[in-house]
């Protein structure tokens, strides 16, 4: 079973990839995390998680899942990060998790996607979305044959800097930056509320119509690339990009 957690899709389309070559089952993590609630699920097949990369970890959203999931069945369990360059030491993080759920950690693989984090980096242009996406997938077949054969995803060593990334670098961005307070929504906004229904968290409600942040975010950017009408901003950092959405996975 192939489970994945996406903000603007890259990971959904990994995870559509792996569920179409692997013929088997891709279920979306949103729901569960959105509830909140423990969940039991069950496999025949091997685990694939797919989730993007936030500040060189998964997302703490989707680690918090695997912890109140159990999963039965199948002991073997992949994962896939989607990454806009490189996911530092995030493995050493999800084989703990691994080891607390009773499944046999096979190793994480880092896959290239285009960057969705416009917070910080450029929105891609569509020639760069196409060129990664399709440098992608090569990865994703290789994963499918480790998969398929039972064999664990290849090795990587961390270094100190990857270490360092994903250890006080990440607690840093999370303490320091990750936060919601500079989103807002412009006087584009048709009170839709799509924002609403995409965030993960259920942070978001609607105030005479408008959107309202309240204190939990994970910066999925769900909701600034998902506005139909672009109407949400981060600050100045956003202003005049281009939103991003991966195009839908066609087999």
């Amino acid at each position: 079973m192939i489970i994945y957690f996406t903000g603007t899709g890259n990971s959904r389309y990994c995870a559509q990839f792996l569920a179409d070559k692997l013929q088997d089952a891709c279920v979306d993590a949103f729901p569960m995390i959105r509830q909140g609630a423990k969940t039991d699920l069950h496999s025949e097949t091997p685990w694939v998680f797919v989730a993007p990369t936030y500040a060189w970890q998964a997302p703490r959203i989707f680690v918090q899942f695997l912890h109140d999931t159990m999963f039965c069945g199948n002991r073997l369990a992949y994962f896939i990060l989607t990454c806009g360059g490189e996911t530092g030491n995030a493995h050493e993080q999800l084989a703990q998790a691994c080891r607390e759920k009773g499944l046999c950690d096979q190793g994480l693989l880092s896959v290239i996607m285009p960057d969705n984090y416009l917070v910080m980096f450029p929105s891609p242009k569509p020639e760069e979305v196409k060129q990664k996406i399709e440098a992608a997938r090569p990865n994703l077949e290789m994963a499918v044959e480790k998969i398929l054969a039972g064999q664990p995803f290849p090795a990587k060593r961390p270094g100190a800097l990857d270490k360092l990334k994903s250890g006080p670098v990440n607690e840093g961005m999370y303490r320091f930056f990750i936060k919601p307070s500079r989103f807002f929504s412009t006087d584009a906004c048709v009170s839709c509320g799509k924002c609403q229904e995409v965030c993960p968290l259920g942070n978001i409600s609607l105030t005479n119509g408008r959107p309202v942040w309240s204190n939990q975010c994970t910066h999925c950017m769900a909701c600034l690339c998902g506005c139909p009408t672009g109407a949400i901003e981060y600050g100045k950092r956003t202003q005049g990009k281009a939103r991003y959405q991966c195009p839908p996975y066609q087999g």
